[in-house]
């Protein structure tokens, strides 16, 4: 866990953010409606198939792009669409909860993750040296 928190970049801090976001409205707002969840599955397979049609193969030349990769492409249109069924005239000011005590939630454990990120990164100086290879690459 320490290491996958150590390489983890800007972007995929912030895709867990969105997770993170979108988890706080599920468990406040959560719909047991199998009609919400497949629509959204539907969803999922038409827009994610279109974006990996977009990414991978649109150009003459196949471009490789890795499984969780693949996956967040299904995912993301997945999340989007639950979550617009989800806050549906809920008061919502954009992904915003109706009150800023309820946005308390996501935001500071967002806050906690980039702190735990963060740490995990300054922690890789004290790690030993990595070696690739045959050239030794010392830590930061």
């Amino acid at each position: 866990m320490l290491r996958y928190l150590r390489e983890l970049t800007t972007a995929r801090f912030v895709l867990w953010c969105y997770l993170i976001w979108w988890l706080s409205v599920a468990r406040v707002y959560f719909d047991p409606s199998p009609l919400l969840w497949l629509n959204s599955l539907g969803i999922s397979a038409i827009i994610g198939t279109g974006l990996l049609l977009s990414t991978a193969y649109a150009g003459s030349v196949r471009v490789p792009i890795g499984r969780w990769a693949i996956a967040r492409l299904y995912m993301m249109p997945f999340f989007v669409s639950s979550f617009a069924a989800l806050i549906k005239e809920r008061g919502f000011v954009l992904v915003f909860f109706p009150t800023w005590q309820a946005n308390l939630v996501p935001l500071l454990s967002c806050a906690a993750l980039g702190i735990v990120w963060q740490l995990a990164r300054r922690l890789q100086g004290a790690a030993p040296s990595i070696t690739f290879g045959s050239v030794e690459t010392p830590p930061r």
